[in-house]
């Protein structure tokens, strides 16, 4: 999965920000402040990936994946064939 190129990091004391700390529910869920939504890009559905370090929960926001490029590669061409002659034959030509 590509990670974003923007990292949010939510210390556990002293906010890098002070304006934007966030409370801990009881079901461990946070609400990212409106600023750092918009600024990422945020939106409802949007994957975020989380890791610890040096004390530190580093969050990542997970960028979609192009869904033609896993595919890229994978068709396979009947032997001796050339691109061009096989798409000639599957649209009735030559």
């Amino acid at each position: 999965m590509p990670i974003g190129r923007f990292l949010v990091l939510l210390k556990s004391r002293n906010s890098y920000i002070k304006s934007m700390n966030a409370v801990l529910s009881e079901k461990g869920q946070i609400t990212i402040p409106k600023a750092i939504r918009d600024r990422l890009g945020l939106v409802p559905g949007s994957v975020l990936d989380f890791q610890t370090a040096q004390g530190r929960i580093v969050v990542s926001k997970v960028l979609a994946q192009d869904p033609i490029q896993s595919w890229r590669g994978k068709g396979k061409l009947p032997t001796g064939k050339s691109v061009m002659h096989y798409l000639d034959s599957q649209r009735g030509g030559k």
